[in-house]
């Protein structure tokens, strides 16, 4: 094996090794940089969801209280509020979701399901976690779930939810005696659960994951082209004709002119050192074949 071929493999394969670390570092880093992109669009729609429960609870359920006292008005209730608005904007974007999941809801279409119970139950195991990011599979995709739990923290909640008999007659009218009831201060009773699509923004990172790599492969062929060209040039050419000119001396070529090769770099010295070799061996062979005339005695 010549000393190009070597010298490329070597090259191909310490690019490839390279090439693997480097995609999969990049890919570490991209795929970190869109969590925390698709994180902050959903603390953004709970930040929405949140100020939205908070303008109907302080200004919307006011101006309905005496309403309500005849008939219940779900326009007044906080999370139906902000599902309501939500559900406006999934028409145009329907992989977002956002739902006030809870485990014994007044309303059945707040009913959790098993993987929103699932993250209720950890907040209610823990009582310090106000958060929760995780990830799951759906039929689009992959999607970020980011939620934050609900605990009954003011006593006036208890009014609806305790019992049924404590309950407006026209609430249970609407959602029935079942459910929504046997509430409890301090307990986590559900959860503001926002998703947000991943795979999008994951195509896109691995398009520029892939262009990058692009990029890299074609640096790295541009440089081996360079650099075979220089190896060509500086080492295997002069390394060539030094050789040729060995064979030709050794054949008994010896008025085989020199091959002269400016430069002080190594394969110089190399060139130099082989012409004061071949100057020597040709006073030699010329000693030889011309002895010096012997004295008379």
């Amino acid at each position: 094996m010549g000393l190009r071929a070597k010298f490329n493999l070597v090259m191909l394969g310490t690019f490839l090794l390279g090439l693997a670390l480097a995609a999969i570092l990049a890919r570490g880093i991209a795929e970190q940089a869109v969590r925390q992109q698709i994180l902050q669009e959903a603390t953004m729609i709970m930040r929405q969801a949140t100020a939205l429960r908070g303008y109907t609870q302080g200004e919307i359920e006011p101006l309905l209280r005496d309403s309500s006292a005849s008939r219940f008005l779900p326009h007044t209730v906080p999370s139906w509020a902000a599902q309501t608005v939500f559900r406006t904007v999934q028409r145009e974007a329907s992989e977002y979701n956002y739902k006030e999941a809870a485990l014994n809801p007044t309303n059945p279409a707040d009913r959790a399901s098993d993987w929103e119970a699932a993250i209720i139950d950890g907040f209610r195991r823990d009582g310090a976690r106000t958060e929760h990011v995780g990830e799951r599979e759906t039929p689009q995709g992959r999607a970020l779930t980011f939620a934050r739990p609900f605990r009954i923290t003011d006593r006036n909640c208890l009014t609806c939810h305790s019992t049924p008999d404590a309950a407006p007659a026209s609430m249970t009218d609407l959602y029935g005696r079942e459910n929504g009831f046997g509430w409890q201060l301090g307990d986590v009773i559900g959860a503001q659960i926002v998703s947000v699509p991943m795979q999008v923004a994951l195509q896109r990172s691995d398009s520029l994951l892939y262009a990058f790599l692009g990029v890299l492969a074609g640096i790295f062929v541009a440089m081996i082209l360079l650099v075979n060209l220089l190896l060509h040039l500086v080492i295997i050419r002069p390394v060539q004709r030094i050789t040729a000119a060995a064979e030709k001396v050794s054949a008994g070529a010896l008025d085989e002119p020199e091959y002269q090769l400016s430069g002080r770099d190594e394969i110089a010295s190399l060139n130099r050192s082989f012409n004061l070799m071949r100057r020597s061996l040709v006073n030699a062979m010329k000693l030889l074949g011309d002895p010096a005339p012997r004295g008379h005695g």
